[in-house]
């Protein structure tokens, strides 16, 4: 599978941002797909997931700002981004897994598919 990201962009600081991860392929809704985020001179991390079957998950530091949705008919899976903050300025990854399990979704190598990343810089 093939993903595109898009939606990046400069927001000032309170303002929201939609992501969105575009599938290539017909198998789409059998992936689990998460966003991870990585900032300069820092780890890429684990933003949040949606599994296959729809249940979605969110890091604890995230959860109350950011949701993820996924539309299998169109192939993608967005990221809702509100109240955005200087600290969430990044590039914003998607990745996509056939066969990560609950406990690993947070990890990065749970996922053998990975977009080419889009920048989100939040300005004060």
């Amino acid at each position: 599978v093939q993903l595109q990201a898009s939606g990046g962009g400069l927001v000032q600081a309170g303002g929201s941002l939609r992501l969105s991860c575009t599938a290539s392929g017909d198998t789409f809704r059998r992936y689990s797909v998460a966003w991870f985020r990585q900032a300069p001179g820092k780890e890429r991390d684990y933003v949040a997931a949606v599994r296959y079957n729809g249940a979605t998950y969110s890091a604890d530091s995230l959860k109350s700002r950011f949701t993820i949705s996924r539309d299998n008919a169109k192939s993608t899976v967005y990221l809702q981004m509100n109240s955005l903050r200087r600290e969430d300025t990044a590039v914003y990854y998607c990745a996509a897994s056939s066969s990560a399990i609950l406990s690993n979704l947070p990890s990065r190598t749970a996922y053998a598919y990975w977009g080419q990343g889009t920048q989100v810089t939040v300005s004060s």
